[in-house]
C-alpha cells in the first residue's frame, strides 16, 4: 500500500526477495521465532526492511491428543503448512506428527495430497479454508472443520460440527467399524 507517499510492503519472505528487499539483518531474530513455532511477517518501507512480526497459532484444543489417536490407528500424520521448515517442525513436534510439509503455497496443496496418492497411500485432508479446498476434494475423505469457511463445507466429505478435533479419530474409527460389518449380498 501507499502511506504518505511511501510504499509500505507486509508479507512474508518470498515477497520480500521478489522485491528485493535486504532482510539478513532480521534474520537472527526470525529463525529464534521460527524456531518456537513462530511465523513472520516482514515490514518495508521504499524498498528497505524496517522490521518484522511474530504471530503464533494457537494450537486447536485436542489437537495433539487427536494425533496421538490416530498413529495409534496406524496412520501417518502429516501437516501441510505455508509457514517456514523451522516453525513448521516446532509445532509438529509439540504435535508428535511423522512428518512435516512446510513453505507451501495454497495451490501446491493438492499437488502434495495427489503425490501421497501416487505413492499408494489412501488420503485423509484436514482443513478450514478456501486454500484446502481442493486438497479436500482430491483427498480419498476431505475433512472439514465446522467453524471454516463455507468452500471448505461444501466441498468436504465429512464436517465436524462443533469442530472437536477429537471427532476426526471418532470418524474414522466409525466408519471402520461400519466397513467391517457390510457384508457383501453377491
Amino acid at each position: 500500500c501507499k502511506v504518505d507517499g511511501a510504499q509500505i510492503l507486509a508479507g512474508n519472505q518470498r515477497l520480500m526477495e521478489r522485491e528485493r528487499i535486504t532482510i539478513e539483518a532480521l534474520e537472527t531474530q526470525v529463525n529464534a521465532w521460527a524456531s518456537v513455532g513462530k511465523s513472520v511477517i516482514y515490514i518495508a518501507r521504499d524498498g528497505k526492511a524496517l522490521g518484522v512480526l511474530a504471530l503464533a497459532d494457537t494450537l486447536k484444543k485436542g489437537a495433539a491428543e487427536t494425533v496421538a489417536s490416530l498413529r495409534q490407528l496406524g496412520l501417518k500424520t502429516v501437516m501441510i503448512t505455508g509457514d517456514r521448515l523451522a516453525a513448521a517442525r516446532a509445532v509438529a513436534a509439540q504435535l508428535g506428527l511423522d512428518e512435516v510439509e512446510a513453505e507451501v503455497l495454497p495451490a501446491d496443496k493438492l499437488a502434495i495430497v495427489r503425490r501421497y496418492q501416487e505413492q499408494g497411500f489412501l488420503t485423509g485432508m484436514v482443513g478450514d479454508g478456501i486454500n484446502d479446498a481442493p486438497a479436500l476434494a482430491q483427498a480419498d475423505i476431505g475433512i472439514a472443520i465446522g467453524s471454516g469457511t463455507d468452500v471448505a463445507k461444501e466441498t468436504g466429505d465429512l464436517i465436524l460440527v462443533g469442530g472437536d478435533m477429537l471427532d476426526i479419530e471418532r470418524g474414522i474409527r466409525l466408519g471402520r467399524k461400519t466397513l467391517n460389518k457390510i457384508k457383501p449380498i453377491w
